[in-house]
């Protein structure tokens, strides 16, 4: 390991707007299996399906229809 590194032709990187954020969250059972299977069919991991999920809903601004009865 050296001593010093030189950084003065060093970039931003990218992707830092992009960074993930690791939280706590309750899914249900089976929406996780709904999600592995996908992943299984896709070769995509599934906490990344669900990220792309949720980040297609939050691009197109979609909105709940849920109604309580």
């Amino acid at each position: 390991m050296k001593e010093e590194y030189d950084f003065k032709n060093a970039r931003k990187n990218p992707y830092a707007k992009k960074l993930k954020k690791q939280i706590t969250i309750n899914i249900d059972s089976d929406i996780i299996d709904y999600f592995k299977e996908q992943a299984k069919a896709s070769g995509i991991p599934y906490q990344t399906l669900i990220n792309l999920y949720l980040a297609d809903c939050a691009e197109h601004h979609k909105k709940l229809q849920i109604s309580w009865t």
